[in-house]
């Protein structure tokens, strides 16, 4: 009798292998000594053997879950990125035949806001509630227009340009667009940054729509009265950008869900739900990662982890 090792791949660790010498080993040597055992050693050694046998079945089965596990989750992620090109194709279109047909009502209404100055138009009683009516009709056009504007951002794909940047002055920089909003609300916006940090490798403009969009989301989370925490830090060979509000928080079983692509619990008219959808797709096509921490009642954090050097260079 010849033992011989039998090879299992374990997934997810390149080069790590399961030599299961163990089964093989006792069967020989229970063969070799029931030659001349008694019967108490025989047994002995057969339970030794059954006790091998469950031990390994065992561990096959967990192995086997786990790899079942994984191919799920991979099917997974196969579906969405599959449903994400598919929605990208879509959005291009369809943001192509939108804007045609609006870019034709927005010149029509500034046309006849044009001629409600003139006479006879002009003083006219009715004058003032058409007035109106036009400058509704100019911000209904514009919320359409930026929603087929991200839409097109969604779907277009670009090439990265990387420079060295200082993330603190790129976020002071950015601080500057929202704070405004956060007095007229009585919002407190907290600097929290790591001084001397080292030059961050990244696309400045890409990053700058990445913060924006959590800036954005984290003022309409926290409504009013409330504070808004921005943080860097160095770790490792990575920078970490945070955004914290102190906002509603978001509900569990939205966690795995406010990523995808007009996904929004906002009032309608307030959100397209594309923002956090675009920061993830540019976050990730410059090498880093994008997570939420939150829970019901004790506001949201976002954290943006970006290497300190290029990461990829695919498309955007």
């Amino acid at each position: 009798m010849r033992a011989t090792a039998a090879t299992v791949i374990v997934p997810g660790g390149a080069g790590r292998t399961l030599r299961l010498w163990l089964l093989p080993a006792v069967i020989l040597l229970s063969g070799l000594a029931l030659r001349g055992a008694s019967l108490p050693l025989a047994l002995g050694l057969q339970a030794l053997l059954a006790a091998a046998a469950a031990f390994l079945l065992h561990d096959l089965f967990g192995r086997m879950e786990r790899i079942r596990e994984e191919k799920c989750r991979l099917d997974e992620q196969l579906l969405q990125s599959q449903k994400l090109a598919a929605l990208g194709e879509l959005s291009t279109g369809l943001a192509h035949e939108i804007n045609t047909p609006l870019a034709i009502i927005r010149q029509e209404t500034e046309w006849m806001e044009h001629l409600l100055g003139n006479p006879p138009f002009a003083g006219n009683s009715g004058a003032s509630e058409f007035a109106d009516c036009l400058a509704e009709v100019m911000r209904q056009i514009g919320r359409v227009t930026e929603v087929t504007h991200n839409m097109l951002g969604f779907a277009r794909k670009r090439e990265p340009v990387r420079q060295e940047t200082e993330l603190n002055d790129l976020v002071a920089d950015m601080l500057v667009l929202v704070e405004k909003e956060a007095r007229n609300r009585n919002i407190a916006v907290v600097r929290d940054f790591e001084p001397d940090l080292p030059p961050l490798v990244t696309d400045s403009p890409l990053l700058r729509q990445v913060l924006l969009n959590l800036l954005n989301n984290a003022l309409q989370a926290v409504g009013s009265d409330g504070t808004i925490t921005v943080s860097t830090r160095q770790e490792g060979e990575a920078c970490l950008l945070r955004v914290a509000d102190t906002g509603p928080g978001i509900a569990p079983e939205h966690l795995d869900k406010i990523f995808n692509p007009f996904f929004t619990t906002k009032p309608p008219g307030q959100g397209t739900g594309l923002g956090l959808s675009i920061s993830l797709a540019i976050v990730n096509r410059l090498g880093g990662t994008i997570g939420v921490d939150s829970a019901p009642g004790r506001g949201a954090v976002f954290t943006v982890r970006l290497p300190l050097a290029a990461g990829p260079t695919e498309g955007i």
